[in-house]
């Protein structure tokens, strides 16, 4: 008589339920192409927005007022003047610490615990499952039930700190308008500005967290017709949220790219308006 299965093995895919079969999977597609694609893209957005929040250089060009998102809001004595329109309150900044350090973890640990990017690294990077029908090499599964996982369920929390994000980046687009003679203007990265916030709003009100709030803990839709209707629109959005979580990580690193273009004087904005 064989041994009974250890605990681990009554788990994932060594589960006795299972089907007994020798290769990690049946599937002939090139199913690794998804997780590896997803693997380049978030790796290089992380380089380069690591790169971008540490260098302190050409990040905000003062004749037209914009100021790149990675350094938004520039709460610091360190910060180039003209950049901090909520004030200084945090002096001087050792050059290890990013200046925009305040609203970066918060933007981290909202993207970090979204669903859609769970699904999205919990595949590409841990591998857990990497597609389906292929196998996983963990033995054992506890869920989001224990560290470090057990944190994705402050993701709600993140979100508030988004919106409120999304509120001074809505502000960084508006005061964008601005010629160089220091009134009205529009130009090209007005714009980008704006195309960007806008779409950063998209994605954050796309989130599980918002149609939550705009329409969860109801038993009766019919009694809270504003409320329905705002769930009936978030729910549109949220069909939609991975491809607003890939647009945006591109929104903003061109968004960035562009303003250090210009306020390093290598490429002069394109002026629609003044």
């Amino acid at each position: 008589m064989s041994a009974p299965p250890t605990k681990s093995e009554n788990r994932g895919v060594a589960s006795p339920r299972r089907a007994r079969i020798a290769e990690r999977t049946l599937r002939t597609d090139r199913w690794w192409q998804a997780p590896l694609l997803t693997v380049l893209g978030l790796a290089a957005f992380v380089i380069y927005a690591s790169i971008r929040s540490w260098v302190r250089t050409a990040y905000f060009a003062e004749e037209y007022h914009y100021l790149t998102p990675f350094y938004s809001p520039c709460l610091s004595d360190s910060c180039v003047p003209g950049s901090s329109d909520f004030g200084t309150p945090l002096g001087e900044l050792p050059m290890i610490i990013p200046l925009g350090f305040l609203v970066l973890p918060f933007l981290l640990g909202f993207r970090l615990t979204c669903y859609y990017y769970r699904k999205a690294y919990y595949r590409s990077i841990w591998l857990s499952p990497p597609a389906c029908a292929v196998a996983e090499p963990h033995r054992t599964y506890s869920g989001e039930t224990r560290l470090p996982l057990i944190v994705q369920n402050v993701h709600r929390y993140f979100f508030y700190v988004a919106v409120v994000v999304s509120l001074i980046n809505t502000y960084d687009a508006i005061r964008a308008f601005h010629g160089a003679d220091g009134g009205f203007g529009i130009g090209l990265g007005t714009l980008i500005l704006v195309g960007n916030v806008i779409l950063l709003w998209a994605y954050t009100v796309s989130c599980h967290s918002c149609r939550h709030v705009v329409g969860g803990r109801l038993t009766h839709f019919s009694k809270h017709p504003v409320r329905y209707w705002l769930w009936t629109q978030v729910s549109k959005l949220n069909a939609r949220h991975m491809q607003l979580a890939w647009t945006t990580l591109a929104t903003l690193m061109i968004t960035d790219f562009y303003v250090m273009l210009v306020s390093s004087g290598t490429l002069s904005d394109l002026r629609l308006v003044n």
